[in-house]
């Protein structure tokens, strides 16, 4: 990292903080709790049960494959992510001038340049596994679904059960998903770092305080939530 000035190695240590407090804060603590995201493993929850008294599933198995299609092309997307960010190691010397040219932006040796190239590139990386290993658990719901007890046996302890274990299997498989997104994301705030550290700073903050909102204080948020009682 000698390539790299005191400045660079702040942006990127913020870069990652950032991402780890925000990641632990939402999923270890208990503010985490109420979160957009554990709103909804409440209503995950709530629909296996409601599920248990529906005879005909059609409509969910209908929803479970909209969410594995969603999954599925933002997994599409991560992989022509990283193909798209590898051509960036293949640029010419001409990419290199303009990017110092930018209000704000600094000088930008080869080797940073590849460096940085390769850290996009292993972002697009994590993302896609989640959002591959996200799909597969989304399959896992979809059997777990086709072995829900019938209707006529909701009331039954082994029925309740297995809704139980099918909603947390679905709460696992969002939970890969929405870290997947947050890559995607982050992705965003870490193009800063191309201009410069004090844009590689100021972009990742501009995209945690976009993610924190509408995770605790989002319209969508306040939709979701009980009412108080």
């Amino acid at each position: 990292m000698a390539a790299f000035s005191t400045l660079d190695l702040v942006a990127l240590a913020w870069f990652a903080g950032s991402w780890a407090a925000y990641a632990i804060a939402l999923e270890r603590t208990a503010y985490g709790k109420r979160a957009l995201n554990a709103l909804m493993n409440r209503h995950r929850e709530s629909w296996m049960q409601q599920m248990l008294a529906r005879d005909v599933r059609i409509v969910d198995t209908q929803l479970l494959a909209s969410l594995q299609n969603g999954t599925a092309f933002f997994a599409s997307t991560s992989l022509i992510a990283i193909g798209g960010t590898l051509t960036l190691l293949r640029t010419g010397d001409g990419i290199l001038e303009v990017v110092a040219n930018i209000p704000f932006g600094a000088p930008t040796t080869r080797v940073q340049w590849e460096t940085k190239t390769i850290g996009l590139a292993v972002i697009f990386v994590y993302a896609f596994f989640k959002f591959a290993w996200s799909y597969r658990l989304f399959n896992y719901v979809a059997i777990l679904i086709g072995a829900m007890p019938p209707f006529d046996q909701k009331d039954t302890p082994a029925a309740r059960d297995h809704a139980a274990r099918t909603a947390r299997l679905f709460e696992i498989a969002g939970r890969h998903f929405n870290r997947g997104q947050r890559a995607f994301f982050l992705a965003l705030g870490y193009l800063g770092w191309f201009v410069g550290p004090w844009a590689f700073i100021a972009a990742t903050t501009a995209v945690m305080l976009v993610m924190w909102r509408r995770q605790f204080f989002s319209e969508s948020h306040d939709a979701v939530a009980e009412p108080p009682t």
